[in-house]
């Protein structure tokens, strides 16, 4: 096996030109450094192959030339990520609805904002919140159902559209 201190001094001499060629090619050092390593192997074993090469100088760069081509080939474009593509939908839309809605909250009269905070907090039954309210089940009813046509007229959501509609 060779070592490395077998490298030809033909080799090791065109290696400074090879890297001032390759930064000129490349986009960065660390993809110049590469681009003459793939060249300086490419090299080693032609040259460990016998193969006659009359001009070494000229014959590394046309071989650098050749590995920076591939490399920009293989260096595919992407598409701009559209809004309909993205993974994960944005958030900024429904959180620009909640804040509208608590918004529209605050402006019912305070009687039909408590009920509609209670609903928030997680009390859905209207018996719980007539208990915790002390006012007739019947009231609370009515009560919610003025605070929620409010609700969808302010927000302009129709009264048979689910509430998703305002994302």
């Amino acid at each position: 096996m060779e070592h490395l201190h077998d490298i030809p001094p033909a080799l090791n001499a065109v290696l400074p030109r090879l890297l001032a060629r390759a930064r000129r090619l490349a986009d960065s050092p660390s993809d110049a450094d590469d681009l003459v390593q793939e060249t300086a192997l490419k090299l080693w074993q032609s040259l460990r192959k016998g193969t006659e090469i009359e001009d070494l100088d000229r014959y590394a760069m046309t071989v650098l030339r050749n590995q920076a081509r591939q490399r920009w080939r293989s260096d595919r474009p992407t598409d701009p990520l559209e809004e309909e593509s993205a993974a994960v939908p944005p958030v900024a839309p429904a959180r620009i609805a909640c804040s509208e809605l608590a918004a529209a909250v605050e402006r019912l009269p305070d009687t039909q904002a408590a009920l509609i905070h209670m609903i928030a907090g997680g009390e859905t039954s209207p018996a719980a919140l007539a208990e915790r309210t002390g006012l007739p089940v019947g009231t609370v009813m009515s009560r919610l159902a003025r605070a929620r046509s409010k609700l969808r007229a302010e927000m302009g959501i129709t009264q048979k559209a689910p509430v998703s509609d305002l994302f």
